[in-house]
């Protein structure tokens, strides 16, 4: 058992940079997911507005609301998957990723300084036996105060 959780842990420096070159920035399968479910619903949005604080993937200008699409390993959500820190370089990964939760919590509060309301939507919450629920707080979200 020892030995397999050691070849786990110990992933060659070519495949770790091949698997994090494969990481995309934007356009992410939950991402589009949530923005199929908004257009359905007949909502229009502005993508990645750079102007706002974190570049919010969905922004509602009329409403003053946002839409984060957070991933749940790099964003740390407490779910089994954001739960998970690589067993190689430790130190470094706990660091960084102790960074983007710290860059999003000063990212909301800036929003809220400037009178936008946010909303997280975490990628474990875009699963198919979830959408139901996502979409009804979606919509929740939206059309509140």
């Amino acid at each position: 058992m020892v030995k397999i959780l050691q070849m786990v842990d110990t992933v060659s420096p070519k495949k770790r940079s091949e698997t994090m070159r494969a990481v995309k920035g934007g356009d992410t399968v939950p991402e589009m997911y949530v923005r199929r479910l908004v257009y359905s619903r007949g909502y229009r949005y502005r993508l990645h507005v750079r102007g706002l604080p974190g570049c919010p993937d969905l922004v509602f200008s009329s409403r003053r609301k946002v839409i984060f699409v957070h991933g749940c390993f790099w964003h740390q959500h407490r779910c089994k998957r954001g739960s998970r820190i690589p067993g190689a370089n430790r130190e470094y990964w706990v660091a960084k990723l102790g960074r983007n939760v710290e860059r999003d919590r000063a990212t909301k509060r800036k929003l809220k300084r400037m009178g936008w309301s946010v909303m997280v939507i975490w990628e474990c919450e875009t699963k198919p036996a979830r959408l139901e629920e996502l979409e009804r707080r979606i919509v929740e979200f939206l059309e509140g105060e």
